[in-house]
């Protein structure tokens, strides 16, 4: 499987060139390679994702390693099917650099494998539901930060009257602060379900377990925050920098509950 992993981050690289020579230069052939060799990066992680889950006989999420790169896989599946369905040029670009990101951190994270007894103990159809529910409520809180993040650039280049045909690509502002709150609110409700599934069956499931963990807390956290950014748009009716801002807040608060919540968390560690 080695070489699968190698040749998909040497494509995922080209694609991300690709894409990259299209921002700058608004070359459509650029794009539209860049777009295909992101086809096959997908197509060869989803390969490599089946061959890993033949090989350890289970869904493979649950280490640290393992949930990298099912949310880099996120990532690049959300962008190839929005890319196809919402004329907005540059969210591949922007998405797959958060995602390249994401699978080199994963070629270099710790592997760890799930001691016998402990797989046995966590390979529950509940806590396999529980886990993807949060990694596609992640992807869908990542996209909608990259929409805002583009609103923001595009804002800014308005400000300074710096028109140009990379300007006109990225779409109205409208439009991106409507497909970010769109992404939060398919996020919400998901990350929700997550918490409940996963807290009722650690209830059931561990003994030490403790609502006042570092990853309970901070996962409970990120859904208050994002449950605000949501008030903030219906409730109050904020909209434009403001909420933009507030949801690219939002999503620094996400990469701190995945990345540093977890290094203090006393039962999410599965892995030797």
């Amino acid at each position: 499987m080695n070489w699968i992993y190698d040749l998909t981050i040497v494509l995922y690289a080209l694609s991300i060139i690709g894409y990259f020579i299209d921002f700058l230069q608004n070359n459509r052939k650029a794009n539209q390679f860049a777009f295909w060799l992101l086809s096959i990066v997908w197509i060869l992680q989803s390969v490599f994702f089946v061959l890993r889950m033949l090989k350890d006989q289970r869904f493979p999420i649950l280490t640290p390693s393992e949930g990298l790169f099912f949310y880099a896989w996120i990532l690049v599946t959300f962008s190839v099917v929005m890319s196809r369905f919402f004329r907005v040029d540059f969210l591949v670009f922007f998405t797959n650099v958060l995602g390249f990101l994401l699978v080199s951190i994963h070629l270099f994270a710790p592997t760890g494998q799930a001691s016998a007894v402990l797989e046995k103990q966590l390979f529950s159809e509940l806590l396999i539901i529980h886990i993807t529910m949060a990694f596609i409520s992640y992807g869908a809180f990542s996209l909608s930060f990259i929409f805002s993040f583009m609103y923001l650039l595009q804002h800014g280049m308005l400000k300074r009257k710096k028109w140009s045909k990379r300007l006109q690509r990225f779409g109205s502002l409208s439009y991106l602060e409507k497909l970010s709150f769109r992404l939060n609110t398919i996020g919400v409700p998901l990350l929700l379900l997550s918490l409940i599934l996963g807290v009722v069956w650690a209830f059931w499931k561990l003994n030490d377990f403790t609502l006042l963990d570092a990853k309970v807390i901070s996962s409970f956290v990120v859904l208050l925050v994002y449950s605000t950014y949501l008030y903030q748009k219906v409730g109050r009716g904020v909209q434009g920098k403001t909420l933009a801002l507030w949801n690219v807040a939002a999503f620094l608060v996400v990469l701190i509950n995945y990345f540093l919540a977890s290094t203090f968390t006393e039962f999410h560690l599965w892995y030797k």
